[in-house]
């Protein structure tokens, strides 16, 4: 066993042990309500009200699996929306978020479009340019039609990549389908649409309205709609477990930590076990999730894994501990999905507000991985990442004997892969260029064996792969950010 920081508790030996899938996933789904800009625990909340849905219809005992992992992962391919969302705005912050495809309702609805405009364009007064979130609807088209179908393709892109039940897959990519057919990817009408699909549906309307507006308007919005957006039967079923009081217990958005509870407890796999090839590719789908939301971190999280493992194994780690850098390093910026696209796609120089938030970006990484007990130690990596060996990292300002060889690994990966990196203001610089600019900071910042290792390791790339980890047509922040004029690129 080999131990690491205590950065966040206690000093701990990483052991992979047991990995149980509800309990990864329901972990992760932390991370994708931070892509929809969604309260917390949103997904759990929308498991419970779904399985609670199904139970109340009798939903064959077959089904209760692929139902509850879709309910887990239906915000999948939401990181890509985001940017989209976005680029349409102009400079916008987020989507929006667990409302999605309201846009036809905007100007009608007050309450719908103040949150809209409050998620889209954060600090802009509501009067000020009405026309402009008014036109949202005439480019994204009235159900957002584009967004939507490409979310849902790249949801089912990543669901296989888990290995998910084809059920669940179906869930997840028809959940923006309606009831009278008006709605995507494919324009499906009443039955025809898979009932998973429309329980999600209905399940996550009910906690994203439930928790903006109470349980009240939430059921409100479902009887208006019923029979043009939501299945009869659900939204009668959604009123009765309502009326009874049975529909609401654990999903009280102050406690997430009891919804989560109850959401484990309820796993119909009977908490299925996950070989150590299956974790390996969730935690490579996550990865992927998170370089999806910014053009300019694409492949970003897979760069930085082939760096850490070069590096891992030109130190001759042992297996399990190259397995531990691999699966940090793929996860490492999962926190970064509370960055607004704003502050990741910015050309110019960031404010000290916009660099405190990508400063605090690590330590959300690692709260969200510390939820699952055999991850407590990589996530202590993946929250280290930005610690430097002479105290000047961020968020904790960790030294060198805090830092274990391991964090070390990661960090000098993640700069590597940074400097690689295309950004709108620099193009990324060439193999040699890198080291040269690393070893300005080794031994103060970064550990010697680690940058020996990574000299070693370019050297190889150079003569069997020319470049192959070089010039990515990419952007990061993970090297430092030069957009500020007292931080060097390895800051």
């Amino acid at each position: 066993m080999h131990k690491t920081s205590a950065s966040f508790g206690q000093t701990i030996s990483y052991s992979e042990g047991t990995v149980i899938l509800s309990e990864v996933i329901s972990a992760l789904t932390f991370a994708l309500d931070l892509t929809e800009n969604a309260v917390p625990g949103h997904s759990l909340r929308t498991c419970l009200l779904g399985m609670r849905l199904a139970e109340a219809i009798g939903l064959p005992a077959d089904d209760l699996t692929d139902l509850y992992y879709a309910l887990l992962l239906k915000d999948i391919g939401c990181a890509d929306h985001v940017t989209r969302l976005s680029r349409i705005m102009g400079d916008g912050e987020r989507g929006p978020g667990t409302l999605n495809g309201w846009a036809g309702d905007l100007v009608s609805n007050p309450l719908l479009l103040e949150r809209v405009w409050r998620e889209v364009l954060p600090g802009v007064p509501l009067p000020s340019d009405i026309g402009r979130l008014a036109g949202l609807e005439a480019r994204l088209g009235i159900d957002g039609t584009g967004v939507a179908e490409n979310e849902e393709h790249r949801g089912a892109e990543t669901m296989r990549h888990l290995s998910m039940s084809e059920g669940s897959i179906h869930a997840v990519a028809y959940i923006n389908e309606r009831w009278d057919g008006t709605g995507t990817p494919a324009g499906l009408r009443g039955e025809a649409i898979p009932r998973l699909a429309r329980i999600c549906a209905v399940a996550q309307t009910l906690d994203a309205f439930a928790t903006e507006h109470g349980a009240e308007t939430a059921l409100r919005m479902l009887r208006t709609r019923r029979g043009t957006w939501f299945d009869p039967e659900l939204v009668r079923a959604a009123q009765i477990l309502h009326t009874t009081g049975r529909l609401w217990p654990q999903c009280q958005a102050r406690d997430v930590e009891a919804t989560r509870a109850e959401v484990l407890r309820l796993d119909p796999g009977v908490s299925t076990p996950l070989t150590s090839d299956r974790v390996d590719r969730i935690c490579e789908a996550f990865g992927n999730v998170v370089d999806a939301k910014s053009p300019f971190t694409y492949h970003h999280s897979l760069g930085v894994t082939e760096v850490a493992v070069s590096i891992a194994t030109e130190l001759q780690l042992p297996h399990e501990r190259i397995s531990l850098v691999r699966r940090a390093a793929f996860l490492h910026d999962i926190g970064k999905l509370a960055v607004p696209n704003r502050i990741l796609d910015k050309r110019g120089r960031l404010d000290a507000r916009e660099w405190a938030i990508i400063t605090r970006h690590p330590r959300i990484s690692g709260s969200i991985l510390e939820r699952v007990s055999a991850f407590r130690e990589l996530a202590s990596l993946a929250a280290e990442h930005h610690e430097r060996l002479d105290g000047s990292g961020y968020p904790l300002g960790l030294k060198a004997d805090q830092l274990s060889l391991e964090s070390r690994v990661i960090a000098m990966a993640d700069c590597y892969s940074a400097m690689a990196e295309n950004r709108p203001y620099r193009p990324g610089l060439d193999p040699q260029d890198i080291l040269l600019e690393i070893g300005r900071d080794v031994p103060a910042k970064f550990d010697p064996v680690c940058f020996d290792a990574l000299q070693v390791s370019v050297l190889r790339w150079n003569a069997s792969m020319p470049l192959a980890l070089g010039r990515r047509d990419v952007r990061s922040d993970a090297g430092g950010d030069s957009r500020l004029p007292a931080l060097s690129l390895t800051a």
